[in-house]
């Protein structure tokens, strides 16, 4: 019988064991937990959030995710290919914590293809790069409802996540979000304002609303408002509400509602809308609204008695002028960098706003999302809407920064806590009849069967505050000119930020207050410093260069306005001895510079080996040491026996 040689024996053993770490690697890659691993980075920037987990935990119908992606071509920019792979193992991750609810279709939409067909059914434009249609972007579909990203931006990339999960958990839902609305104002427009007059119009934003939502005008008197039935409650310039009308929205809140609050402490557009002129002192529909009860026992307080001017964010007017009372305000005004509502505005205005305060003691919790300057004050709300310059002199900062829009989120105790206003309480003795005995038991039945005030909220509620109105009117929210094209162009940020907190109050109850994730690219500050201190030190010596080349400039002008008047040109040894000692100094300038950069790149090198060694050789030693480790524990124990 022929014999194998042992060296034919041990190659064939380890193709085998190649081939079958191979298959192994491929098969589990299939499956659910092939996709799992341990995310060891500082930010978790591979791990989902808790709210995209619950909205995939939650899905009971059958979501899919069309990924249209132009692979194979030589066109695409080698940043997309990099985002392309971190949105592949994005989705992978979805459909993983899925439960198999979701599934995912990788599309490829080349020239006269069923993909590219449906690419242009689901509303894919695509992108011209170099003569080509590019595609990268998403379709979520449930049933007949479908949400679009149609592009994946790698600049967009912290917010993926959450387009990714509102987008799910839009198409999942079953019909559209129920909008509750009480105002003072005729938002959706009213009769004449005289005879002869056409109708007033609605505003613009309330026919944006109602675009993408269901409205539902409770009026300013509801007796109650059914939480599940009602997504979201906007109180919407609710001026003179009454006790019992607060008391509704309390209990609202306390059942797990979710309230939008848009306060003013003197609205412009109040009066333009409600039949008065302000320009002629005529009185319209109230400028002030507050909620005295409600912001009180949820740890905010309101100034609505005056306006807010702050001179670091005053608006200029034209002609030189400015108001201190109306606010741009840019980023750095948005503290939370974080939040989804804020992170893509440039700017907001708002039009002689009220303020918050946090005084605490609710138990809830508060973050700010635009604030004021600590140079803010307080002025007279009529001189500042007749924009005078005096308000300037007469502002006194308080050196605090005050809260313009803020969100309060959390479990919420009732602001009425002896029920509801005007009625018996619960904790009455029950009346007795003529002989001193308790109540007939039929009455007892009937008060039983009112429904109970709520102390405390049965679920988390979140209430988003804004302190200005007038920043969603028509003239000072949208272009004028295109407005009256019929085309609603936003003029600021303020639509949009609008829309933003909506749209998160109105998406999966798991997406409120939900942050931008952390950025996969990360820099290498490190480097970057060393870059920094670099430009610093030759930016200074840069300087005195351009110096003395302006020094001698102005030497040879003056030596060259002598020769075209005619007198003879001359150089004196003092001027020979100065231009031999500019040239020298901007060789040695220049040879100071190279020498500094061919130290910065020596020292980038460095750094570049170091990082490229330790990546390379780190593990291997861990193995090498951890193997040597581990035999000298068997001969030792091998020794011992």
């Amino acid at each position: 019988m022929k014999t194998t040689h042992p060296v034919t024996r041990a190659a064939f053993g380890i193709a085998a064991l190649i081939a079958i770490a191979v298959s192994a690697n491929w098969l589990v890659s299939l499956t659910p937990l092939g996709n799992r691993g341990k995310d060891f980075t500082e930010n978790k920037i591979h791990t989902l959030s808790e709210g995209t987990r619950a909205i995939l935990g939650e899905l009971d119908t059958k979501v899919v995710i069309r990924y249209y992606a132009s692979r194979n071509t030589d066109y695409m920019p080698e940043e997309m290919k990099l985002h392309m792979r971190r949105v592949d193992d994005l989705l992978k991750e979805y459909a993983s914590l899925s439960n198999g609810k979701l599934r995912i279709e990788n599309l490829d939409p080349e020239p006269d293809t069923d993909a590219e067909d449906s690419a242009n059914l689901d509303g894919m434009s695509g992108q011209r790069i170099d003569d080509q249609n590019l595609y990268f972007g998403l379709a979520v579909a449930c049933l007949d409802r479908t949400s679009v990203i149609p592009f994946l931006d790698p600049r967009g990339e912290t917010m993926l996540e959450y387009q990714l999960s509102k987008a799910i958990a839009d198409v999942s839902a079953a019909k559209k979000p129920v909008v509750g609305i009480m105002s003072a104002l005729e938002l959706a427009g009213g009769p004449a304002m005289m005879p002869g007059q056409p109708p007033a119009q609605g505003w613009v934003l309330y026919q944006q609303l109602k675009q993408s939502y269901e409205i539902k005008d409770l009026g300013m008197t509801p007796e109650s408002i059914d939480p599940n039935e009602i997504k979201v409650l906007l109180l919407f310039h609710p001026a003179n509400i009454t006790p019992e009308a607060e008391y509704a929205v309390d209990q609202y809140l306390l059942g797990g509602g979710t309230v939008i609050a848009c306060l003013d402490s003197f609205s412009v557009a109040a009066q333009m809308t409600g039949g008065g002129n302000p320009m002629m002192g005529m009185g319209g529909a109230p400028t002030t609204s507050t909620l005295p009860t409600l912001l009180s026992a949820w740890g905010v307080s309101y100034e609505s008695g005056s306006v807010l001017a702050d001179p670091t964010y005053a608006t200029p007017l034209g002609g030189g002028n400015r108001s201190i009372a109306v606010l741009s305000l840019p980023q750095s005004a948005m503290p939370d960098k974080d939040s989804v509502i804020t992170k893509d505005l440039a700017s907001i205005t708002l039009f002689l706003p009220g303020a918050f305060t946090k005084t605490g003691g609710a138990g809830v919790a508060a973050n700010t999302l635009v604030k004021s300057s600590f140079s803010a004050g307080f002025v007279d709300s009529m001189e500042a809407s007749q924009l005078k310059p005096e308000i300037e002199t007469s502002l006194r900062p308080s050196g605090t920064a005050y809260d313009l829009v803020t969100h309060l989120s959390g479990t919420f105790k009732t602001a009425f806590p002896n029920g509801k206003p005007g009625a018996e309480t619960p904790e009455e003795a029950p009346t007795e009849n003529k002989e001193g005995e308790p109540a007939a038991e039929d009455t007892k039945k009937e008060d039983d069967s009112k429904p109970k005030s709520l102390k405390q909220g049965t679920a988390p509620g979140n209430v988003f505050l804004i302190a200005d109105i007038d920043a969603f009117y028509d003239r000072f929210a949208y272009n004028p000119q295109l407005l009256q094209m019929g085309m609603a162009d936003p003029a600021n940020g303020n639509i949009p930020l609008f829309f933003n907190l909506l749209d998160q109050a109105t998406g999966s109850k798991h997406l409120i207050g939900s942050r931008s994730r952390a950025a996969i690219r990360r820099p290498f500050t490190l480097i970057q410093e060393m870059e920094a201190d670099f430009d610093k030190s030759i930016g200074k010596q840069m300087e005195e260069l351009k110096k003395k080349e302006q020094e001698a400039q102005t030497k040879l002008n003056e030596l060259q306005a002598q020769r075209s008047s005619g007198n003879e040109l001359y150089l004196s040894p003092e001027q020979e001895e100065e231009v031999r000692k500019f040239r020298a100094q901007r060789v040695e300038y220049a040879r100071t510079i190279r020498d500094l950069q061919k130290d910065l790149r020596r020292q980038k090198d460095k750094l570049s080996g170091k990082i490229t060694l330790l990546n390379v050789a780190a593990m291997p030693v861990l193995v090498i040491l951890f193997g040597l480790g581990l035999y000298v524990k068997r001969r030792s124990a091998t020794r011992a026996r």
